[in-house]
Order: structure tokens, then C-alpha cells, then sequence
């Protein structure tokens, strides 16, 4: 979308404000107007009330629960890799708190996909659908083997790190 922009077009649907108001007014004055007052908000029928407007969003993302869980996965592996490696009585607590944080980051998500608070078509593809249909990005169509590998290559190279770093301790250390 954003290749089909160019100066001109940007500049021909702007809208400039060629005057700021002459008065001295507070900030938040120049982008909030004024509503209706309590009274007039009481003694307006309900017929002439605006509707309340339900917008529903679909916060699934659409990738696969396997992969969320691989994520997570490997997340967890990381601190396991780390903390079974690097075996401390002081880093027992912060390897916990870590484990709890990457269980909660992920969990809330999860709880609120399913709590039917979203789109209610909402749902997450199968690994299946998503190989055969690719999913769409805000740069266009991505095929489902590329998403795949862009979603878990963070994750794997967290686990190739933490196995790095011990490495590089039991070098060290020997």
C-alpha cells in the first residue's frame, strides 16, 4: 500500500489547518469539544440517543495454537536450559519468576481468545489451512512455511543462545 504513495497524493488528501484559534486555549481544548451537558443528557428521550456500537476484533492472529504452544515451548526451555545448567540455590527463585511471566504473557491471550470477548467467527487456523493458505500480513500474502519459520526463528535462537552461553561457561570454567 504504502509504494503507492508518493508525495503529491499525500499532500493533495491532507488536511492543513492553516490557523490555530487566536485565543489561548488548553491542549486538550483543540481536540476535544464539548459535549452535552448531564441535564441535557437526562432529559433527552432515549429514541434520539446514539446506539451503542459493538465493534468486534479478531485478536486470534489466525497462526495456529501449536505454534503459540512451541512457542511457549521453547521459551520454557530456554530457563530449564539455563537453570539446570547454570545450577545455583540463587537462581532457583528468578529462573521461577521467569517461568511464571512466560506462562502468564502467554496464558492471558489465550484465556481471552476464549473467553467469546472477540469476533465471534474468531478462530485460530490449523497448521493444515495455514500451509495450504498462507496467511495475509500487512505487506500481502505469506506463505504458510514462511510464516511458520518467521514466527519460531526467535524462539529457536533463544535456545541455541542459552546452549552457547554454556558452552562458553564450562570453557571457561574448565
Amino acid at each position: 500500500m504504502s509504494e503507492r504513495l508518493n508525495s503529491a497524493t499525500v499532500a493533495d488528501k491532507a488536511i492543513v489547518h492553516a490557523e490555530l484559534p487566536k485565543r489561548r486555549v488548553a491542549a486538550h481544548d483543540l481536540f476535544e469539544k464539548p459535549g452535552i451537558t448531564l441535564g441535557q443528557a437526562l432529559a433527552t428521550p432515549a429514541a434520539e440517543a446514539q446506539p451503542n456500537i459493538r465493534q468486534d476484533v479478531d485478536r486470534s492472529f489466525e497462526m495456529p495454537t501449536a505454534l503459540y504452544g512451541a512457542t511457549v515451548a521453547l521459551y520454557l526451555g530456554f530457563i530449564a536450559i539455563l537453570g539446570l545448567g547454570l545450577s545455583t540455590p540463587e537462581l532457583a527463585l528468578p529462573m521461577a519468576i521467569f517461568a511464571i511471566f512466560i506462562v502468564g504473557l502467554f496464558g492471558a491471550p489465550a484465556l481471552w481468545l476464549r473467553s467469546g470477548a472477540n469476533a465471534p467467527e474468531a478462530k485460530a487456523k490449523s497448521v493444515g489451512a495455514l500451509m495450504r493458505q498462507g496467511i495475509m500480513t500487512n505487506t500481502g500474502l505469506l506463505k504458510g512455511r514462511d510464516a511458520a519459520v518467521q514466527m519460531m526463528i526467535l524462539p529457536v535462537l533463544i535456545v541455541v543462545w542459552a546452549m552457547t552461553v554454556l558452552v562458553i561457561a564450562g570453557v571457561v570454567a574448565a
